[in-house]
């Protein structure tokens, strides 16, 4: 089975620290970003190792997700996913760097379809709507937190 990779980059005009400090404050999310997160709860932490559990919306639903975080200091996180109703696991990448003019945000999110009939017309929808509508409900809205 084929993953499929999605991947973009913005710039957000605001200080890496900022964008940083706003992503990694998973369990604010649901106040921070409400169109993609409805709950999120840390059940672990190891260090800059995180275990969580949340309610996520996603295609007009809302869906579990388990969620295994590893905080980058300063520069982002990675993370392994797991949504069991929906048949998908993913590995997200969301790396930050400095910009003369604020900070790019460099995304990456492979997804793993498990149900078959699912990747048959998922691959097309999650390919183009799933970036279009991380960009409305978390990029916009980090720009409305932190730009001035």
């Amino acid at each position: 089975m084929k993953d499929i990779t999605l991947h973009a980059k913005w710039l957000i005009k605001a200080p890496l620290t900022e964008v940083f400090n706003v992503m990694t404050d998973f369990e604010k999310w649901p106040d921070y970003f409400p169109k993609v997160a409805e709950s999120i709860q840390v059940v672990k932490r190891d260090g800059n190792n995180l275990e969580m559990i949340a309610t996520v919306k996603s295609f007009g639903k809302k869906f579990p997700v388990k969620m295994k975080y590893q905080i980058l200091p300063g520069k982002g996180y990675i993370s392994d996913n797991e949504n069991p109703e929906f048949g998908t696991s993913g590995h997200e990448e969301f790396l930050l760097s400095e910009h003369p003019e604020g900070t790019i945000i460099d995304y990456t999110y492979q997804v793993a379809i498990h149900r078959r009939l699912l990747r048959i017309i998922a691959r097309p929808l999650i390919g183009w709507f799933s970036m279009k509508y991380w960009q409305k409900a978390v990029i916009d809205e980090l720009r409305k937190r932190l730009e001035k």
